[in-house]
């Protein structure tokens, strides 16, 4: 059994467990969670979807917190700290906390002949679930990390269970189609408690999914609603109306559907967990979360979004467009191979002027030579594309064009916003 003393050499441990980055199933990782005995012993809100599962996290954590609960969330993938996914009280869980739940998986782990083979995700999540349940939570947040039928955290039945916007993802293991992947997202529904659905447009699969497990579903344009009256909007829902209510703190249009999806939420919740109008506004006032349309302190503006999916692409340019007249756009661009290269550059392609493209590392990551291509065939033109080694020496090509009322917008991948956010931190701190 692994003993490693640091959060490293833990982390660095856990990719050598499984063959696979992603094996889809949950045998394996409810085996382990029975062994520990994982109890959370608090009401549980599971959001999964394509699009705005960590947004609305995040308004349902500002809200439970402002509201004076003590709140759990867990999120997934980090930008620059593996803390980042385990937040209790909104403060990330320390090394050593994390070190020793890592641990207490381990040795469940190992307990069965053989060891149990967890992935990263599957162990990462184990370790966090133990640290939730020695928390004395009000409330746990857990974000879905794919899809949701076989996903870890759907070992644990949810009180609540959110499934966003959904658009085609991660086709590989969800299936290529909205009904294919709406089945699979509306898995983590359980028979009796509330199911919500946060797309307009919702999948048949995932509706009669609803029906069949016996939750009753909620969905928006439905059963709640929001609208907007110039600088405030007004929600509607089963738990009564919310009128006043400030624009959150998110930027993008999208984000009301977000915000009004996590009022949902609570009104599901509301018998356990009440929530005050003061509340609800000093959350959505409050709320942060970082690369969604993130905008940077300085100038030239620069704009951190993990979008790398169409849908998600459309929403980051319809925002680009939303926001004040910059003479130029540059783009810092870098995706993993198996996303849908064309469809992001097409939907953003209008709002950039130059692009500044590079590879990902690891496996998946696509080759700036194959992006610069792709873009070429979406009809970039090849005068507006330069290619660099990596992340940061594109971000830093990109700084070095800029003038100051340009902007730079980094886009692509979590890993794209976190190459640059921790460049533009270490330049904020004097670094090189």
């Amino acid at each position: 059994m692994a003993n490693p003393e640091s959060l490293g050499g833990w982390l660095a441990y856990l990719e050598t467990l499984h063959p696979k980055a992603i094996e889809m199933g949950l045998d394996r990782v409810a085996g382990v969670a029975a062994r520990m005995a994982i109890g959370v012993g608090c009401p549980v809100i599971t959001v999964g979807g394509t699009n705005g599962k960590g947004s609305t996290c995040a308004m349902l954590d500002a809200i439970y917190r402002r509201a004076g609960y003590r709140v759990g969330q867990y999120t997934s993938p980090h930008l620059l700290r593996f803390n980042e996914r385990v937040r209790i009280g909104g403060d990330e869980a320390a090394d050593e906390t994390l070190v020793a739940a890592f641990a207490r998986v381990e040795q469940a782990r190992t307990a069965s002949d053989p060891a149990t083979p967890l992935t990263y995700f599957e162990f990462s999540t184990l370790a966090a679930l133990h640290v939730f349940a020695g928390a004395r939570l009000d409330v746990l947040l857990l974000e879905v990390g794919l899809g949701g039928r076989l996903d870890a955290v759907n070992v644990i039945d949810a009180d609540v269970a959110v499934v966003t916007a959904i658009d085609i993802d991660h086709v590989d293991y969800l299936g290529p189609t909205r009904e294919d992947i709406g089945r699979e997202k509306a898995g983590i529904f359980r028979a009796g408690k509330q199911a919500i659905c946060g797309d307009t447009d919702p999948p048949r699969s995932l509706v009669a999914h609803a029906a069949a497990a016996g939750a009753p579903l909620w969905r928006i344009g439905h059963e709640y609603a929001y609208r907007v009256t110039g600088t405030q909007w007004s929600y509607r829902g089963p738990g009564g109306s919310r009128h006043g209510l400030p624009i959150p703190a998110l930027r993008g249009a999208y984000q009301l559907a977000n915000a009004a999806t996590a009022l949902a939420a609570t009104d599901a919740a509301r018998e356990r967990l009440p929530v005050s109008a003061g509340a609800v506004r000093d959350g959505l006032v409050g709320v942060e979360l970082a690369g969604r349309f993130q905008v940077l302190p300085g100038r030239p503006t620069i704009v951190l979004d993990v979008a790398h999916n169409p849908q998600a692409a459309r929403a980051f340019a319809a925002t680009l467009g939303d926001m004040g007249f910059h003479p130029r756009t540059h783009a810092v661009f870098a995706m993993l191979a198996d996303k849908d290269i064309d469809g992001v550059v097409a939907a953003v392609a209008p709002r950039v002027d130059t692009w500044f493209v590079a590879p990902l590392p690891g496996p998946r990551g696509a080759s700036a030579a194959r992006i610069a291509q792709a873009m070429q065939d979406a009809g970039v033109s090849a005068q507006s594309i330069r290619t660099f080694d990596d992340v940061q020496q594109a971000f830093a090509a990109a700084q070095e064009g800029a003038n100051e009322a340009d902007r730079i917008a980094a886009f692509g991948s979590f890993l794209t916003v976190a190459a640059v956010l921790a460049a533009a931190r270490r330049q904020r701190a004097g670094g090189s």
